[in-house]
Order: C-alpha cells, then structure tokens, then sequence
C-alpha cells in the first residue's frame, strides 16, 4: 500500500511517498522518493508515471490527501472570523473544502460537474432512504437509476423511496426561494409520492421510539414550525451555514411535522440552506445511523427551554458530527 508520509521539521512540513510491504508477521515501510516540502509542487500525475504499480491501488488516497492538505493550508493563511460553535480547525477544513468547491470544481465543465452530482445524489439517495431502513444498496441503486432496472425482492415502496429523492433534489436544483411552509410541503409530498397517503401537517400527537423530548403537539405543529421559520429567517445570517443547517435540521426534526418522512425532508433541507450559501451538499452515511440519532437527541435540553432556545454545549456534539460528515462526504464524492 502506497500512502504520503509526512514529516516535521520545525515549522516545515516534508512529504515523502512510501510504500508498506508485508514480509511475513512483519509490515516494512519502504520511501520511494522525497516529494519536498511544496504541496503545489506534487502532482499525482508525475507520480503514477514513474510509479504507476506502486500506487495504482492506492491512487485515490494518495489524491484525497494531496488535495485536501493543498486546500487545508491555502485555508490556514485566509484572514478567517471567530465563530462561537467551530473551532480554529474545524473552520479551516471547512475553508479548504470550499476553495476547493469554487476554484476546482464550479470551474469544470458543464458535462463533468453534471456526472459528480449524479453519482453524488445516487450515494446521497441511498444513504438518506437506508437511514430510514430502505434496503435497496448501492449497486443496485445505480442499475435503478442507469438502466430502470428495478431490483428483484424489493418492495415498490423502497423503489419509489429512491426515485422520489431524485427527483425533489432535481426539482430543488436550481431553485433560490425561501424556506416556506408550502415549500416543505411540497418537499414532502414528492418524497412521499406513491409511498405514503399521509401527506400534509400531521393532525394527530405522536411519540416517538427512543426520544426523550415530545414533538410537537398536533394542534401547535403549523405554528410551531410557522415560528421556527420566521426565526430561521431572522437569523439566517448570524451562524455559518453549516451550523445554521444543523440547527435547522435539529429543530424541523423535532417538531417532526409529518407523519411519516421527516428525517428525508429534513435531510434534503439541510443540503437546500448549503447551497443556498454557496457550500457544497453533505450526505450523511447509513454507516454512522447509531451515532447520527444519538447525536439528535444531545441538543434537546434546550428544547425544553423552549423550541427557539440554543445553548452552544448542547449542540456540541451534533455540529462536531455533521461537520465531520461534510467533511467525509465532501472529499468521498467531489474529489476528481
């Protein structure tokens, strides 16, 4: 396995690619040549010529880290402002995914931005129905939307679970308006289409499995959420936008205005306020589903003092897990 090793000497960083060979019990650790201290300087071009079996399995990480680290430290000399839920760190791997997002991938052409977004929607779809216990997989998933190849011994709802996602990201696409109730609405009902009869605000108290904090009540579900948006709408220019949509995301879920479907409208937001700042799109992995639903319910101390209440160390937990999973997914899918 190929990978960069790095270095510290003093303030400078050396990079050198090395290679790790098992002989036996034992894993040896081999360089192949020093790569310098100028991460501008290291293309993986010039590297798979001359090493091109060396690295072939190991092509995309070797990438991965030279973009991301390229970006990271063209962030760290950005004049950046303080913000109170981000650390140093964290604000600065944001900042490189973004720089990367606006002089790399916004600059491409029309044909190859539009093949990345696909095969970002087809994991996004997949991931955000099988949070939701939608067994369709990924393969299969591709051959859906590729081919309309419909899966053997899968139920037309988990099929149409996917299609509905494709479609409403599509229909969201281009679109600038603000988040309305109608808006939500009409989210919801293209999600639930041929799924879900149950469309429009819930009319009935629900409680659900494993939360501690009630949703709303029935009778306060379209003014609770009407004030939540008037609140989003107030300071939607306060926080950063990835804590602004993980706030959003927390309460929209907590008020849980539908029936059925509201962690797939939620999650479709959250991607809808990114783009509406200009950031990039986040999935969050079916592989981490555990530890995403015990982080939703970290914050909910400051629901109890109110749905419009935010304590910083309540939230804590879920914005450190949102921002590792922009950050994961950003590199996964966007890295070309």
């Amino acid at each position: 396995m190929a990978y960069i090793h790095v270095k510290r000497i003093g303030d400078k960083k050396y990079y050198t690619l090395r290679i790790s060979v098992r002989k036996g019990d034992k894993v040896i650790a081999k360089d192949l040549c020093n790569l310098g201290s100028d991460l501008s300087e290291i293309k993986i071009e010039n590297l798979e010529k001359k090493y091109k079996k060396e690295i072939r399995k190991s092509y995309r990480t070797i990438k991965k880290f030279l973009d991301s680290n390229y970006y990271l430290e063209k962030a760290k000399k950005l004049k950046q402002k303080k913000d109170d839920y981000f650390t140093k760190e964290q604000l600065e791997k944001i900042n490189a995914i973004n720089l990367h997002y606006q002089s790399k991938f916004l600059k491409l052409d029309e044909l190859s931005k539009e093949e990345i977004l696909d095969n970002f929607l087809v994991n996004f779809a997949v991931n955000s129905t099988s949070i939701e216990g939608n067994t369709i997989n990924l393969k299969q998933a591709q051959k859906l939307f590729q081919e309309d190849l419909v899966p053997k011994d899968k139920k037309l709802r988990e099929v149409y679970d996917l299609k509905n996602t494709k479609k409403v990201v599509n229909f969201l696409k281009d679109k600038k308006e603000k988040i309305t109730i109608k808006l939500i609405e009409e989210i919801h009902d293209m999600l639930l289409e041929g799924i879900d009869k149950r469309k429009g605000i819930r009319t009935h108290d629900i409680k659900i499995l494993g939360q501690a904090f009630k949703s709303s009540p029935a009778r306060y579900v379209k003014a609770d959420l009407g004030l939540f948006l008037k609140w989003y709408e107030k300071n939607k220019n306060k926080f950063h936008p990835l804590i602004l949509a993980t706030l959003f995301h927390h309460k929209f879920e907590k008020i849980h205005p539908f029936s059925d479907g509201n962690g797939r409208t939620g999650r479709i937001l959250i991607n809808y306020i990114l783009n509406s700042f200009g950031y990039p799109p986040l999935i969050i992995s079916m592989n981490f589903r555990k530890e995403y639903l015990d982080v939703m319910n970290e914050p909910d101390n400051s629901l109890k003092k109110g749905l419009l209440q935010i304590d910083k160390k309540d939230y804590k937990k879920l914005i450190d897990f949102i921002h590792s999973q922009f950050e994961m997914s950003y590199w996964d899918f966007f890295l070309f």
